[in-house]
């Protein structure tokens, strides 16, 4: 082979592979064995929603631990991390209240406790003074918790209503056809 073709060759490889190492894995918020037991709770909406909300609750008690270190580049690190497991953990349980509500599940009894939740949530995230390192993930869940606390609000608003009026679907994981 020509040396300029292999050195093209060498060159043409070396960039392909360049970026592999680089690219940042996914993080996962859940421990496998928390994925279990939200995998196991199934479609069993109240479960899954309290679930969701133990979960966030212990990231929101480790960010209020990290909090309150002393500062320094391993605690900027850890908390950016906290905060952009906290926002996921909030945005994928919003999904499922979205999925959850187009159902008509009755959730209100989990609603309350996640309501309850959001405004502690809240608490320790804006008693959380912002740092260049972590500062746009800390605005970022606390974008996030102010969406989850809306719309937990607003479906236990609509869920108190329509199950009022329809008394004979109250409990129910999904509606049913009639």
């Amino acid at each position: 082979m020509h040396p300029m073709r292999c050195f093209a060759v060498i060159v043409i490889c070396l960039l392909v592979l360049a970026p592999l190492p680089a690219q940042k894995q996914k993080r996962e918020p859940l421990t496998e064995a928390q994925i279990d037991k939200i995998a196991e709770a199934g479609i069993d909406p109240n479960a899954r929603v309290e679930l969701y909300t133990k979960y966030i609750n212990e990231h929101a008690d480790a960010i209020k631990g990290l909090g309150n270190r002393a500062k320094s580049d391993a605690r900027v690190r850890r908390l950016n991390d906290a905060l952009e497991d906290f926002t996921a953990l909030m945005d994928e349980l919003g999904s499922n209240l979205d999925l959850f509500s187009e159902r008509k599940a009755d959730i209100r009894k989990s609603l309350k406790a996640l309501t309850e939740a959001t405004l502690r949530w809240q608490k320790i995230l804006r008693a959380l003074a912002g740092e260049p390192g972590f500062d746009l993930a800390r605005k970022e869940s606390i974008e996030s918790e102010e969406e989850l606390a809306e719309q937990a609000s607003r479906l236990l608003r609509e869920q108190t209503d329509y199950f009022n009026a329809h008394k004979d679907e109250e409990g129910q994981d999904r509606v049913e056809p009639k």
